[in-house]
C-alpha cells in the first residue's frame, strides 16, 4: 500500500441561499409539494430567457473571497449539453471559460500540521431537476421526476489535486462547509442537497498520476472519507494483480460500503460547451468587490486561532466550539461575561454540547443563557456549591428553564463546608472500610481517592471536596 500515492480532487457543489432561483423568480424552498415552485424558465419552455439574479453574484463573490479567490471583474456564461430527464433544456447554464472567481485556498488541519488546499475556481450555476427511481439504482422500474430544484442557484467549488489521504479531504469539507455558513451563503446541510460532493481519485507510483475515477452522489462526509478509502485499495489491489483502471464514474453502495460502476466517464468535449447566447458577461466594479469585502465575518479558522490565543483554551475545544456560528458567539460572551473561559469551555463541551446533540437542539434554542453562566460561577466562587454539583445543576437548568440560583435553593444543594459535619461523616467512613484505611496506613496511598468518594456519597456530592481531602488525611494521620 505505501508503494503507492492516492490523488484526489474534490467538485462540491454548494447550493447559495437565496430566496428565489438563478434565473428566474421561483422559491427555493426545501421540502415543497413536487412540481410546485417552477415556471416556463426553469422548465425549459420554448421561448423562455434568463434574467441573472444579483444575490447570486453577491453570495458568490462573498465566498469566492473567503475561499481567498481572485474575483474575476468579468466573468461569462456557457451551456453545457448533455441529455437526462431531469435537465428539460437538454443543457444546463454554467460558467466554463472564465469563472465568478479562481486560485484559492483552504488550510486544513492534518497530523503533520496545516496543510493547503489548492481551490482551481469556483463558478456559478443553476441546478437540474432531481430524479427519484423505484428499486435498484440501476434496475429501476420507475423514474419520477421533481423540478423543484431546477434553476436552485448553485456554485462548483474545484479543488486542485493537492489531497493525498481520505483524512484530508474530510477536513476540507468540514471547513468548507463552517465557511459557508458563517457566511450566511448556504446552510451546507447535506441532507437537504445545499451541499454536494463528488471526488476524483487515482493512485500513481512515481510521478506519473494514475487514471482517473469519479465517485459522484455522496451525501454525508462520513460517505466521502467511506468511499475514498474503498476506491483507493481497490485501485491499488487491481494493480498489484496485473489489472488496469478504467476511467468511469461510480458510485458509494451505502449498505456494502463498496463502490461500484455507473457508467463510462465523460470528456469536455462531450459537453459541447459554447458561449450562452441569452446572457451578456458578467461585469464587476472594484468598489463592488470591495464593499462585498467589508461585510466578510471573521472566519472559522481565524476564530479558532483567537480563541487559544485571547481565552488560553486548548486547540482541540476551539476547534469544536467554532463549528458552529452561534456556539463560537455564545461561548465567547459567557467567556467575557465570567473572565473564566476555560471553565465555561469545560462544561459547554461537557454538559451543553451533549445536551444540544441528545435532543437535536441549535444553542439559541437551550434556556440556559450564556448571562446564567455568570451566576453558576459565582456559586461556585463563594462556595456555595461544588464543581461537580455544578454539572448537576446546569442539566437541570437545560430541562427546566430556572436560574442556578433557584436550583440550588429549591434542591438543597448548598455545598457543606461546616469543618465538624465533615469530620463526623469521615469517622463514618472509616469505621465503614477498614479494609481501604489499613491499605492505606500501610503505604498503599491510592486507595485515598475511593475514601474521599465514599464520604461525597455520604454528602450527595454537597461536601467541599478541598475540606474532605485536608480533614481526612489528618484523621488518617491520627491513626496511625
Amino acid at each position: 500500500m505505501s508503494k503507492y500515492k492516492p490523488t484526489i480532487g474534490l467538485e462540491i457543489h454548494v447550493q447559495l441561499a437565496t430566496k428565489t432561483k438563478i434565473f428566474c423568480s421561483c422559491s427555493t424552498e426545501f421540502g415543497a409539494e413536487p412540481n410546485t415552485n417552477v415556471c416556463p424558465i426553469c422548465l425549459g419552455m420554448p421561448g423562455t430567457l434568463p434574467v441573472l439574479n444579483e444575490k447570486v453574484v453577491e453570495y458568490g463573490v462573498k465566498l469566492g473571497l473567503a475561499l481567498n479567490m481572485t474575483i474575476n471583474k468579468t466573468s461569462t456564461f456557457y451551456r453545457k449539453n448533455y441529455f437526462y430527464p431531469d435537465l428539460p433544456k437538454g443543457y444546463q447554464i454554467t460558467q466554463y471559460a472564465i469563472p465568478i472567481a479562481s486560485n484559492g485556498f483552504l488550510e486544513v488541519e492534518t497530523k503533520n500540521g496545516k496543510k493547503k488546499i489548492r481551490i482551481l475556481r469556483g463558478h456559478i450555476e443553476e441546478d437540474s431537476g432531481k430524479s427519484i427511481h423505484t428499486g435498484d439504482i440501476t434496475e429501476s422500474e420507475y423514474s419520477y421526476i421533481d423540478f423543484n430544484r431546477s434553476g436552485v442557484p448553485l456554485m462548483e467549488i474545484v479543488t486542485l489535486p493537492d489531497i493525498e489521504t481520505p483524512e484530508e479531504a474530510y477536513e476540507f469539507l468540514v471547513l468548507l462547509r463552517k465557511t459557508v455558513r458563517y457566511l450566511g451563503v448556504s446552510s451546507g446541510d447535506m441532507e437537504k442537497g445545499a451541499l454536494r460532493c463528488d471526488v476524483n481519485v487515482s493512485v500513481s507510483k512515481g510521478n506519473k498520476l494514475g487514471t482517473k475515477v469519479e465517485i459522484k452522489n455522496l451525501n454525508s462526509f462520513r460517505s466521502v472519507r467511506r468511499a475514498l478509502e474503498f476506491e483507493i485499495k481497490r485501485q491499488i489491489e487491481t494493480l498489484e494483480n496485473g489489472g488496469t483502471i478504467v476511467q468511469e464514474t461510480r458510485h458509494l453502495d451505502e449498505k456494502s460500503g463498496e463502490t461500484k460502476p455507473m457508467r463510462t466517464k465523460e470528456e469536455l468535449n462531450d459537453y459541447r460547451y459554447f458561449p450562452e447566447p441569452d446572457l451578456p458577461p458578467l461585469v464587476l466594479t472594484d468598489e463592488y468587490i470591495e464593499n462585498i469585502k467589508k461585510t466578510l465575518p471573521e472566519l472559522p479558522s481565524e476564530k479558532e486561532e483567537r480563541f487559544v490565543k485571547e481565552f488560553s483554551i486548548s486547540k482541540e475545544y476551539a476547534h469544536e466550539i467554532v463549528s458552529s456560528k452561534k456556539v463560537a458567539d455564545y461561548f465567547e460572551r459567557a467567556a467575557k461575561l465570567t473572565k473564566k473561559p476555560k471553565e465555561v469551555a469545560n462544561y459547554l463541551m461537557v454538559n451543553i454540547m451533549s445536551y444540544l446533540n441528545e435532543n437535536h437542539l441549535e444553542i439559541d434554542e437551550i434556556p440556559f443563557k450564556a448571562e446564567q453562566f455568570k451566576e453558576l460561577l459565582e456559586l461556585i466562587e463563594s462556595g456555595t456549591i461544588s464543581k461537580n454539583i455544578a454539572k448537576q445543576v446546569i442539566d437541570d437548568a437545560l430541562r427546566s428553564g430556572k436560574s442556578p440560583k433557584a436550583i440550588v435553593e429549591e434542591k438543597g444543594l448548598v455545598q457543606i463546608t461546616d469543618e465538624g459535619a465533615i469530620t463526623s461523616i469521615i469517622e463514618e467512613v472509616i469505621k465503614e472500610n477498614p479494609k481501604p484505611v489499613s491499605q492505606y496506613l500501610s503505604g498503599k496511598t491510592q486507595v485515598m481517592g475511593f475514601l474521599i468518594g465514599q464520604v461525597m456519597k455520604k454528602t450527595k456530592g454537597k461536601a467541599n471536596p478541598k475540606t474532605v481531602s485536608k480533614k481526612l488525611i489528618e484523621k488518617l494521620k491520627s491513626l496511625k
